[in-house]
């Protein structure tokens, strides 16, 4: 497991019965997961009375400001209460964004990556800071403003980040037509969706030929390549069988995944959160 540990501005304080306890900067809350199907006992004062608590589809105690800033190293993020449980950020991703900045630092002016499902941007700030061009791709405009907002947080907001609405797939294969090639890919697909057009994506059966039409975008010798999921009951084993396939097959180079995890400090255990694949060359 790739743990996330290295956080000062948020925190897994604790875990028990399908919820979890966070601190994100001030700010306490209390939020559904499915992975809680342990009922330990709730010490922690956090529990009581928490700034914001996500149940039956709504938030619920709601104290906290529209939006309010955390950071991880260089990187600022605004934090905000979505109409599901989500807060624009994924705090088990800092192992990726880790492995992302090391990897781009070590490489020449003129490395581009694209990002795709590239939400609030967090993968395409760390890309970014280590001196990347990035081509950042989500289906949602909110989502892009979003992740404007963070680059512009981050002192970011004059690096070369091409912001792009659109359909992943549409895009990728756009992109092959046009010739335009990257050395390094990030993806971070739903679990379930619809296109555009209203085109059904389950990720059980629509991944893998994704992947391999991926593979069609990146130049001749590329770096690395993410791929993140967090359907449950989908191993990071099959992601790495996907990879290596597709990625390992042509380009060579090796394939490995492993869950990301947060550790919870009232248990001094590990919570999993979903799985992740990193082919490099």
């Amino acid at each position: 497991m790739w743990v996330s540990d290295k956080w000062t501005d948020y925190e897994l304080i604790d875990c028990s019965g399908g919820e979890k306890l966070e601190r994100w900067g001030d700010h306490i809350l209390v939020r559904p997961d499915p992975q809680v199907i342990w009922d330990t006992p709730r010490r922690h004062q956090g529990w009581k009375k928490p700034d914001a608590h996500y149940k039956t589809g709504a938030w619920k105690n709601h104290s906290v400001p529209a939006s309010w800033r955390i950071g991880y190293g260089k990187l600022i993020f605004n934090v905000k209460l979505m109409n599901s449980k989500q807060t624009g950020i994924f705090p088990e991703q800092a192992e990726n964004w880790d492995f992302i900045i090391k990897r781009v630092s070590a490489k020449k002016r003129g490395f581009k990556v694209l990002n795709l499902f590239a939400y609030t941007g967090a993968a395409t700030l760390a890309c970014s800071l280590a001196g990347a061009a990035v081509c950042h791709v989500d289906a949602a405009k909110g989502m892009v403003a979003w992740a404007r907002e963070n680059a512009a947080a981050s002192g970011l907001a004059h690096r070369p980040i091409r912001w792009i609405v659109d359909d992943c797939r549409k895009f990728v294969e756009r992109e092959i037509r046009r010739g335009n090639r990257y050395d390094a890919i990030i993806m971070d697909p739903p679990s379930y969706g619809r296109g555009s057009s209203g085109e059904l994506w389950k990720l059980e059966d629509n991944l893998f030929d994704f992947v391999k039409l991926c593979a069609g975008v990146l130049s001749d010798k590329p770096d690395f390549v993410i791929i993140n999921t967090y359907t449950t009951g989908l191993s990071s084993a099959v992601l790495t069988y996907i990879s290596q396939t597709v990625f390992g097959k042509r380009f060579g180079g090796k394939s490995q995944s492993a869950e990301l995890g947060l550790p919870v400090t009232e248990s001094g255990l590990v919570l999993p959160c979903g799985a992740t694949c990193r082919w490099t060359a």
